[in-house]
């Protein structure tokens, strides 16, 4: 009982983190009109909020980003990626099969050259 207590807690501690990596170089695809407050604010952000499976035997997953309407230059500016208790869990309970991910992403603006 102990044991099932110091993992739970340990669980809640480090239940949600966010990481978020963003170029240097390059401007980003402007937002229009501007709605955001967040730390996005003037980025025309996609987010993403799905549940991926993946295999008993693969420790890896690869999401494309093609050329679209969401990402005309299909370069990427600035990616989140969101870990939430909730993943935690379905991880947990799926044996890693089923991972619930949140990933925000801004593109680059397209270079006219």
């Amino acid at each position: 009982m102990i044991l099932t207590c110091f993992i739970f807690s340990l669980l809640l501690l480090q239940s949600c983190y966010s990481v978020r990596i963003r170029s240097e170089q390059g401007a980003y695809e402007p937002e229009a009109p501007l709605v955001r407050e967040d730390y996005y604010r003037g980025m025309a952000v996609v987010e993403l909020d799905t549940t991926i499976s993946i295999s008993a035997t693969s420790k890896d997953f690869t999401l494309l980003i093609k050329k679209s309407e969401l990402c005309p230059s299909a370069k990427l500016h600035t990616v989140e990626y969101r870990n939430t208790l909730g993943s935690v869990l379905l991880s947990a309970v799926t044996f890693g099969r089923k991972r619930k991910v949140k990933i925000k992403y801004v593109c680059m603006k397209d270079d006219p050259n």
